[in-house]
């Protein structure tokens, strides 16, 4: 195969790696993002913000909202005031069973996928797609944007 029809196999993959993680979280019974929420507050611990959880997972703050939002009223989460305007964000008793039961399993079983690569297997595949990544930020800084976000998104986070 060529480096383009490589780069498909690429893209294919990482497509299947998205669903897979959306099949496990409707099959743990939540939805993505709610998944995504438990399972930033389970890294990042009790305290921290929507803010912090859209950049653990890059999802939108309107997302983020909904979700925390529709945890709290579920009892899942509790919120309370924090920093200037942010809202930290804790698990109540329920929350923290939901993690247990349903969370850090999942995540357990990405890490032991995770241990199945050598760190020279990391090392090699970070740098990879940090190349990748970099030359896909220069060639797309060339594409005009309609609103001017692009040096935002084009230099955030490495």
């Amino acid at each position: 195969m060529d480096a383009d029809e490589l780069f498909q196999e690429f893209l294919r993959l990482d497509h299947r790696i998205d669903e897979f993680y959306h099949e496990l979280a409707v099959g743990l019974g939540l939805s993505d993002s709610a998944f995504q929420v438990l399972w930033s507050i389970a890294e990042l611990g009790d305290g921290c913000t929507q803010r912090d959880i859209c950049r653990q997972f890059s999802i939108s703050k309107q997302t983020a909202h909904s979700s925390v939002r529709k945890l709290e009223r579920e009892g899942v989460l509790m919120l309370r005031p924090g920093n200037r305007r942010e809202v930290a964000i804790f698990l109540t008793e329920a929350g923290r069973t939901l993690v247990r039961e349903k969370v850090l399993p999942a995540m357990e079983a990405e890490l032991a996928a995770a241990r199945g690569l050598s760190g020279e297997e990391w090392e090699t595949a970070l740098r990879l797609m940090g190349k990748w990544f970099a030359l896909f930020r220069q060639a797309a800084s060339k594409i005009p944007l309609k609103n001017d976000v692009t040096g935002r998104i084009l230099t955030e986070r490495e």
